[in-house]
């Protein structure tokens, strides 16, 4: 998209011809201005994309990280398999926690889709507990394809998620070239970056739930949270 010269939202809108039976010229006429402004969403959206794969080199990975998988030991670097990129989403299920974060959890469950993104990325789960418990949580949602590891040692999670290894998700991605490992980029965005009145959250929204809920009348609702059971 960069370099392109692009038609005016306010144009591309209005040659959509879609048509709802049964509507008003008056919702026609409201769904024309907000589609121009979903094509300035989708531009949006894409422009970030640029700025972030245009980042400069991220910090180089030195430490030999450790975590410990459903077949043994293994380290940061094997976490790549034979990929280039590797993405970890750290969770919060912590020792201290009886069950897994819900909505944690609710993110893990959409991600099922990782044969997809595993062409591209290699694709991981880090969290603080035990191997073990990690893979019992795990049985019980019933996940046949999530990768899990848990870091005992606290190391990984206190350079790159917490430095003071509080319970908190995190998402991490890291390159490897020519050997070298290095971290290049994470979401940042958190309570310090909240807009009044909403709960912290990142953009572009990683979790299709909430997406597909914006897209509805009752939207993410201001008391509703995913829940481990229903």
């Amino acid at each position: 998209m960069s370099g392109s010269t692009l038609k005016p939202a306010v144009e591309l809108s209005r040659a959509n011809t879609a048509r709802i039976p049964n509507e008003s010229p008056e919702y026609r006429r409201a769904r024309e201005q907000l589609l121009a402004e979903e094509i300035e969403l989708r531009r949006h959206i894409e422009r970030v994309a640029e700025l972030r794969r245009a980042l400069p080199p991220g910090g180089v990975v030195t430490k030999p990280y450790s975590f410990e998988g459903e077949g043994g030991p293994t380290t940061l670097s094997n976490l790549f398999g034979n990929k280039q990129t590797l993405v970890i989403y750290s969770y919060m299920f912590g020792p201290q926690r009886e069950k897994p974060c819900p909505m944690c959890t609710s993110f893990m469950s959409t991600w099922e889709a990782k044969p997809d993104v595993e062409q591209r990325i290699a694709f991981v789960f880090v969290a603080r507990s035990p191997i073990a418990r990690l893979i019992e949580a795990k049985k019980a949602r019933g996940w046949t394809r999530h990768k899990v590891y848990s870091d005992m040692s606290g190391d990984y999670t206190r350079d790159y998620v917490s430095a003071d290894d509080a319970d908190m998700p995190g998402y991490n991605v890291f390159i490897r070239r020519d050997g070298i490992i290095r971290h290049f980029w994470s979401g940042e965005m958190g309570p310090a970056t909240a807009d009044p009145g909403q709960d912290p959250r990142g953009a572009p929204d990683l979790d299709p739930l909430w997406a597909i809920l914006d897209t509805t009348p009752e939207g993410r609702g201001k008391d509703w949270y995913p829940s481990l059971s229903y």
